[in-house]
């Protein structure tokens, strides 16, 4: 970008895009790692880490609701999938299913 436009003008930068980088910074990024980390030490870092599987199907689902896009088959494939995949990591199935084979 720097070989393409050169070193941008900073004091052109409007007071509004400026806000803007401090509030995504200071709001998103530092809350969220303060949340993600407070997150971490009451539940354990496997089920902290099991957010990070959502993601894709918020911004799939977001993307449905907002943008007007359509869902395809292979959308709602990979939708289970990572279903499937955080019941397996989480443990709660398999330890559902112990208590059934001893009962």
């Amino acid at each position: 970008m720097l070989a393409y436009d050169g070193v941008p003008d900073v004091a052109r930068i409007d007071t509004g895009v400026w806000l803007a980088i401090l509030g995504l910074g200071l709001l998103s990024t530092a809350f969220a790692y303060i949340l993600y980390f407070s997150i971490v030490r009451a539940a354990g870092a496997t089920n902290a880490s099991l957010v990070t599987l959502i993601v894709p199907v918020s911004a799939i689902l977001l993307g449905t609701i907002f943008l007007g896009e359509r869902l395809a088959a292979h959308d709602f494939l990979g939708m289970a999938l990572i279903a499937s995949g955080l019941l397996i990591i989480d443990g709660r199935l398999q330890t559902a299913w112990q208590k059934q084979q001893k009962a």
